[in-house]
């Protein structure tokens, strides 16, 4: 209708100028004819000539003004659907995912929450606990608390990476990956590291060491016991590669495309027990990724291994230092 508004206006403006424009032209045409020339018809003496050419001339500029608004209508209504469209597309998908987000987020809240209450009220029930058994609610009272305290610590991660700009500078992508791996001593023995040449990246260290964490604990967690965890740092193109592997019940070709969703767990047999998660940790990843212009990716034999890849842009800077 905008569009229509100002073409119509444009339309009218156009009309009386050029209508006014003609109309002058006849005018002094006829006036300079008459004075160079005595023979002239009657019929060009007279007003009604120059009347009947202005009123043609209005009726072929009219109809040529209404097709040229037929188009605009067609083309600008056709374009603006499209364009407006697109333009919502993005916002529509931001919209699915808030409310699928803010669904996942209550539903894993509302059940921790309910086994606490439950066990609470069966212990009230009870005229006379015994401290054995008070104690035994307490105690798995405070492991639902720490499940909730670990998954509003990832959904404040979550939330300030995407309204944060990360510091960077040169890290030695090497060395993090052997710090972090100084925590995991219980399980040093199953993990395998391979690649010495040093790989310098331009990255927030706490981000980075963030990532590389989860992606340890996950091959720990997702492996069955004493199988190797093998971690290979290495070049390719402008990046510099981490992978890590582990052996399991993989992920199915279908759920690939979905392991870094918010709260998306990709088989129900990666979280039984002690390994259930949140379905948090890989799209906390995700977005740190994101931050650092890098890419990661997950490939995956059922019932073989699975892999995850990091590429970060390296800093030639300091990596021509460290060859020299």
């Amino acid at each position: 209708m905008i569009l229509m508004t100002v073409s119509i206006l444009f339309s009218i403006a156009i009309f009386q100028i050029a209508s006014s424009e003609v109309r002058t032209r006849l005018d002094r045409f006829q006036t300079n004819f008459q004075e160079s020339t005595n023979n002239i018809p009657p019929s060009y003496q007279s007003n009604s000539f120059r009347d009947n050419e202005v009123i043609q001339a209005s009726e072929n500029l009219s109809m040529q003004l209404l097709y040229a608004n037929l188009i605009v209508l067609v083309v600008g209504g056709f374009g603006s659907y499209f364009l407006a469209r697109r333009s919502l597309k993005p916002i529509e998908k931001a919209h699915e995912a808030q409310s699928r987000f803010t669904s996942d987020a209550s539903h894993e809240l509302r059940t921790p929450l309910a086994v606490m209450k439950t066990e609470i009220e069966v212990a009230l029930r009870d005229k006379e606990p015994t401290i054995d058994e008070l104690k035994e609610v307490l105690s798995s009272n405070l492991e639902e608390i720490d499940k909730l305290t670990k998954l509003s610590e990832m959904l404040l991660q979550l939330s300030r990476l995407e309204h944060t700009k990360l510091k960077m500078f040169p890290i030695s992508l090497n060395r993090v990956t052997n710090d972090i791996l100084k925590s995991f001593k219980n399980s040093s023995d199953r993990i395998s590291v391979t690649g010495k040449k040093m790989q310098i990246i331009i990255a927030n260290e706490t981000a980075i060491i963030e990532i590389l964490r989860i992606l340890i604990d996950n091959a720990l967690l997702y492996s069955p016991p004493n199988t190797k965890i093998l971690i290979n740092i290495s070049k390719q193109d402008d990046f510099a590669k981490f992978e890590i592997t582990n052996e399991g019940v993989g992920i199915k070709p279908d759920k690939l495309s979905h392991v870094f969703d918010r709260f998306y767990r990709a088989d129900s047999s990666r979280t039984n027990g002690t390994k259930k998660g949140y379905g948090l940790g890989l799209s906390l990843a995700k977005n740190i990724i994101d931050l650092h212009n890098g890419i990661i990716s997950v490939t995956s034999e059922p019932d073989k291994e699975t892999t995850f890849t990091l590429l970060l842009p390296l800093n030639y800077k300091f990596q021509a230092k460290t060859k020299n």
